[in-house]
């Protein structure tokens, strides 16, 4: 398996989200607050995509990069996964502003704003997971017990708090805020039956469309991390090697290969901003001014 997710799934998670950062930083006209938070979990995903070329290394149950990389891998693993959570969780809430709040949406989220959330995102992330590995990170290899061994320590405690933050505290609020935007798609399901006018009926569809496109979100993003913080809690002061937490850490990666999908495949002006690159039209003077919308 590792080595199908190293030549096939992560290249093409890789390419991916590549072809987002590229498409919204390079086009004027989609910098918006909502595209700066898809690039920014375009960019942890991208590194997700990486992160398994380095179980490549993990051959027949030995890690060949030392205990200093074992580490290094492992806890660069944790922050991106943690900052992608993070950047989910503003996600839901920009786009719960976007559909619950129209009219306030301009002045509540802005450019500015969303880069200073993003900042903060990340920053927590390396913060928190510096605690969360802190025993590693002082004493590098301290679990292995023979040489070759790339041991990923799983306590109780540190679980416990892990599970907390990253993964009931962002999903019950993700969960709540799609509740409410559930709730205003229904309201709006109703208003269109009711023949408003056009012009309203063509905004209500729009946001319906976003409210299923985040419904699927959800459930993706559920189905892939639940594995992972299962085995987390298996037991008290558990110990975990690389090659066992592959299987769940590959369920948890594959999210960062479906989100392109989900996040970007939906917009029409990604799949304008895909043959733009790959026909290398962005190489000329003044593409960034096209028009994507």
């Amino acid at each position: 398996m590792t080595y199908i997710q190293v030549f096939s799934i992560s290249p093409l998670t890789a390419f991916l989200n590549l072809l987002v950062i590229i498409s919204i930083s390079h086009f004027k006209q989609l910098h918006t607050p909502t595209n700066f938070l898809i690039v920014s979990l375009a960019v942890s995903d991208f590194f997700i995509g990486l992160m398994p070329l380095f179980q490549f290394m993990l051959i027949d149950g030995c890690w060949y990069l030392g205990d200093i990389m074992c580490t290094l891998y492992q806890y660069l693993d944790y922050i991106i996964c943690s900052a992608s959570v993070g950047t989910m969780v503003l996600i839901s809430i920009d786009r719960y502003v976007a559909i619950c709040y129209p009219l306030h949406y301009s002045t509540k989220i802005t450019l500015r704003r969303i880069q200073i959330y993003i900042c903060l995102c990340w920053i927590f992330s390396v913060l928190f997971q510096s605690i969360v590995v802190k025993d590693v990170l002082e004493q590098p290899g301290r679990y292995n017990t023979c040489f070759g061994q790339c041991i990923f320590l799983n306590n109780y405690i540190t679980g416990i708090v892990d599970f907390i933050f990253s993964f009931i505290a962002p999903i019950t609020l993700i969960v709540v805020l799609y509740m409410r935007v559930f709730v205003v798609a229904v309201s709006q399901a109703h208003a269109m039956r009711s023949h408003i006018g056009s012009k309203k009926v063509s905004a209500k569809k729009s946001e319906l469309k976003a409210a299923r496109t985040l419904g699927v979100v959800v459930v993706v993003f559920l189905i892939c991390l639940c594995p992972y913080y299962c085995v987390a809690l298996t037991g008290q002061d558990n110990l975990i090697d690389a090659s066992s937490a592959t299987i769940v850490m590959n369920v948890y990666d594959l999210n960062a290969c479906l989100n392109p999908v989900i996040y970007a495949f939906f917009y029409p002006w990604f799949r304008k901003s895909v043959k733009l690159i790959v026909t290398l039209k962005t190489l000329q003077p003044g593409s960034c001014e096209t028009n994507m919308l």
